[in-house]
């Protein structure tokens, strides 16, 4: 599957307070340089960026997180659910998805379940951080409206040769 524009407008909602800042930042100490719409790959001190690179930087990141939720999701799921999860990947990363209750939840074809996980990803050092919470229920919302009612999601095709 590949990411729609709902995806992109979701990230675009929640990263970088909805404007990409074109000059490189942390945006905690610890935190690696960051440009654009929360791009930190090969970002350095002083780098800047034009708009149309946000985008293309944004886009990057989203291509890497659907590749993830393609590799790691099991059972066929709808165009939201996708959506919700590029972004939810794109936030906490992949290797967090990949170990989460909620991918495993997802696998088992236990959608309630999976979708009940998304409110336990809003903290940051143990404190609910408000922006996260946001996230968190805007990513749900996204999944929930394309979740299938309980056990009719169907498994992922074999792939043929």
């Amino acid at each position: 599957m590949k990411y729609s524009k709902q995806a992109l407008d979701l990230a675009k909602e929640f990263e970088a307070a909805s404007a990409p800042v074109l000059t490189a930042y942390k945006p905690f100490p610890t935190d690696p340089w960051t440009i654009g719409w929360g791009h930190t790959k090969a970002v350095h001190e002083h780098m800047t960026c034009t708009p149309e690179q946000a985008i293309e930087f944004l886009e990057e990141d989203l291509a890497d997180a659907q590749n993830y939720v393609n590799l790691f999701v099991k059972i066929g799921i709808s165009q939201d659910e996708f959506d919700a999860l590029v972004d939810f990947v794109l936030n906490v990363g992949p290797t967090a998805f990949y170990h989460s209750t909620m991918l495993r939840l997802l696998n088992e074809n236990d959608i309630d379940g999976a979708i009940d996980e998304f409110d336990k990803w809003d903290k940051s050092a143990g404190h609910v951080v408000a922006g996260l919470l946001r996230r968190r229920e805007a990513e749900r919302a996204l999944f929930a409206q394309g979740a299938a009612p309980a056990g009719e999601h169907a498994p992922e095709p074999e792939a043929q040769s």
